[in-house]
Protein backbone atom coordinates (compact mmCIF):
# COMPACT_ATOMS: atom_id res chain seq x y z
CA UNK A 1 0.00 0.00 0.00
CA UNK A 2 2.80 2.68 0.94
CA UNK A 3 4.34 1.76 -2.08
CA UNK A 4 1.14 2.89 -4.25
CA UNK A 5 1.26 6.22 -2.90
CA UNK A 6 4.73 7.15 -2.74
CA UNK A 7 5.89 5.48 -6.17
CA UNK A 8 3.02 6.40 -8.83
CA UNK A 9 4.26 9.47 -10.56
CA UNK A 10 1.09 10.62 -12.91
CA UNK A 11 -1.48 13.26 -11.14
CA UNK A 12 -3.94 12.01 -9.60
CA UNK A 13 -7.39 13.22 -9.81
CA UNK A 14 -9.63 14.18 -6.42
CA UNK A 15 -11.24 11.03 -6.77
CA UNK A 16 -8.97 9.20 -7.06
CA UNK A 17 -7.07 10.58 -4.19
CA UNK A 18 -9.73 10.38 -2.10
CA UNK A 19 -10.35 6.54 -3.21
CA UNK A 20 -6.57 5.96 -2.26
CA UNK A 21 -7.19 7.82 0.96
CA UNK A 22 -10.45 5.56 2.09
CA UNK A 23 -8.09 2.57 1.58
CA UNK A 24 -5.35 3.54 3.44
CA UNK A 25 -8.44 4.33 6.18
CA UNK A 26 -9.87 0.85 5.88
CA UNK A 27 -5.98 -0.59 5.83
CA UNK A 28 -5.32 1.13 9.35
CA UNK A 29 -9.19 -0.34 10.35
CA UNK A 30 -10.40 3.26 10.49
CA UNK A 31 -8.82 2.91 14.29
CA UNK A 32 -8.03 5.68 15.83
CA UNK A 33 -4.83 4.82 17.40
CA UNK A 34 -3.78 5.22 14.08
CA UNK A 35 -4.51 8.58 13.51
CA UNK A 36 -1.40 10.10 12.95
CA UNK A 37 -0.17 7.28 10.65
CA UNK A 38 -3.24 8.07 8.06
CA UNK A 39 -2.91 11.82 8.34
CA UNK A 40 1.12 11.07 6.95
CA UNK A 41 -0.51 8.76 4.11
CA UNK A 42 -3.17 11.54 3.56
CA UNK A 43 -0.44 14.19 3.63
CA UNK A 44 1.34 12.10 1.50
CA UNK A 45 -1.34 11.47 -1.29
CA UNK A 46 -3.12 15.44 -1.28
CA UNK A 47 0.41 17.31 -0.63
CA UNK A 48 -0.99 18.65 2.99
CA UNK A 49 -4.21 18.55 4.82
CA UNK A 50 -6.93 20.79 3.80
CA UNK A 51 -10.14 20.96 5.51
CA UNK A 52 -11.99 18.95 3.13
CA UNK A 53 -9.41 16.46 3.56
CA UNK A 54 -9.75 16.25 7.11
CA UNK A 55 -13.06 16.54 7.59
CA UNK A 56 -13.37 12.92 4.92
CA UNK A 57 -10.66 10.93 7.68
CA UNK A 58 -12.77 12.43 10.43
CA UNK A 59 -16.26 10.99 9.07
CA UNK A 60 -14.79 7.88 7.70
CA UNK A 61 -12.85 7.21 11.06
CA UNK A 62 -16.09 7.95 12.76
CA UNK A 63 -14.63 10.88 14.80
CA UNK A 64 -15.09 13.84 15.51
CA UNK A 65 -13.37 16.62 13.54
CA UNK A 66 -12.06 18.55 15.67
CA UNK A 67 -9.59 15.40 17.47
CA UNK A 68 -8.15 15.50 13.49
CA UNK A 69 -7.89 19.03 13.21
CA UNK A 70 -6.19 18.85 16.71
CA UNK A 71 -3.63 16.25 15.40
CA UNK A 72 -3.16 17.85 12.45
CA UNK A 73 -2.35 21.41 13.97
CA UNK A 74 -0.49 19.94 17.16
CA UNK A 75 2.50 18.22 15.13
CA UNK A 76 4.25 20.45 12.98
CA UNK A 77 5.04 17.72 10.40
CA UNK A 78 1.56 18.01 9.42
CA UNK A 79 0.66 20.93 6.77
CA UNK A 80 -2.79 22.76 6.15
CA UNK A 81 -1.46 24.90 3.34
CA UNK A 82 0.30 23.37 -0.03
CA UNK A 83 4.02 23.53 0.24
CA UNK A 84 6.43 25.42 -1.90
CA UNK A 85 9.04 23.53 -4.29
CA UNK A 86 11.19 24.60 -2.08
CA UNK A 87 10.89 25.09 1.95
CA UNK A 88 12.93 27.97 3.59
CA UNK A 89 13.70 27.35 7.25
CA UNK A 90 14.75 30.33 8.73
CA UNK A 91 16.52 30.07 12.50
CA UNK A 92 15.05 32.25 14.99
CA UNK A 93 17.18 30.14 17.99
CA UNK A 94 19.02 32.60 20.40
CA UNK A 95 21.69 32.90 18.35
CA UNK A 96 20.43 33.46 15.31
CA UNK A 97 18.22 36.18 16.20
CA UNK A 98 20.21 37.68 18.53
CA UNK A 99 22.63 38.13 15.47
CA UNK A 100 19.60 39.41 13.37
CA UNK A 101 17.05 36.87 12.27
CA UNK A 102 14.08 39.10 12.75
CA UNK A 103 15.85 41.12 10.07
CA UNK A 104 16.03 37.57 7.38
CA UNK A 105 12.36 37.32 8.60
CA UNK A 106 11.75 40.41 7.09
CA UNK A 107 13.60 40.47 4.40
CA UNK A 108 11.90 37.09 3.08
CA UNK A 109 8.17 38.23 3.71
CA UNK A 110 9.55 41.60 1.70
CA UNK A 111 11.20 39.63 -1.06
CA UNK A 112 8.39 36.81 -1.40
CA UNK A 113 5.59 38.67 -0.40
CA UNK A 114 4.23 35.86 1.83
CA UNK A 115 4.65 35.73 5.85
CA UNK A 116 5.76 32.83 7.72
CA UNK A 117 3.62 29.71 6.91
CA UNK A 118 2.69 30.73 3.80
CA UNK A 119 3.41 29.31 0.11
CA UNK A 120 4.22 31.96 -2.67
CA UNK A 121 1.51 32.05 -5.31
CA UNK A 122 3.87 30.34 -7.96
CA UNK A 123 4.31 27.80 -5.36
CA UNK A 124 8.31 28.37 -5.93
CA UNK A 125 8.71 28.92 -1.98
CA UNK A 126 7.19 27.77 1.21
CA UNK A 127 8.20 30.12 4.39
CA UNK A 128 8.63 28.60 7.81
CA UNK A 129 10.37 29.49 11.31
CA UNK A 130 12.55 27.11 13.25
CA UNK A 131 13.80 27.09 16.93
CA UNK A 132 17.26 26.20 16.34
CA UNK A 133 18.74 24.25 12.71
CA UNK A 134 22.44 23.91 14.88
CA UNK A 135 23.99 26.71 13.51
CA UNK A 136 24.56 28.84 16.34
CA UNK A 137 28.20 29.47 15.73
CA UNK A 138 27.50 30.92 12.56
CA UNK A 139 24.16 32.66 12.91
CA UNK A 140 22.17 34.18 11.77
CA UNK A 141 21.42 30.81 9.42
CA UNK A 142 18.35 29.62 6.93
CA UNK A 143 17.68 26.25 4.93
CA UNK A 144 16.66 25.92 2.18
CA UNK A 145 15.38 22.20 0.90
CA UNK A 146 18.06 20.93 4.37
CA UNK A 147 20.93 23.13 2.43
CA UNK A 148 22.14 25.40 5.27
CA UNK A 149 23.08 29.34 4.65
CA UNK A 150 25.19 30.99 7.51
CA UNK A 151 25.77 34.23 8.38
CA UNK A 152 23.23 35.46 6.09
CA UNK A 153 22.10 38.93 5.97
CA UNK A 154 19.55 40.44 4.36
CA UNK A 155 21.83 41.39 1.29
CA UNK A 156 22.16 37.94 0.75
CA UNK A 157 18.32 37.11 0.41
CA UNK A 158 18.53 37.26 -3.29
CA UNK A 159 21.46 35.70 -4.21
CA UNK A 160 20.35 32.76 -2.47
CA UNK A 161 16.71 32.05 -3.38
CA UNK A 162 18.33 32.81 -7.18
CA UNK A 163 20.11 29.23 -6.50
CA UNK A 164 16.84 27.96 -6.51
CA UNK A 165 14.39 27.48 -10.11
Amino acid sequence: MVQTVHNECRERTPEEQYALLEQVIGDYAADEKNLIQILHMAQAIFGYLPLPVQRFVAEKMDIPLSRVSGVVTFYSFFSTQPKGRHTIQICLGTACYVRGGKKIVEKLTQTLGVGVGETTKDGRFSLQVMRCIGACGLAPAISINGKVFKRVNPNRIQEILDEFE
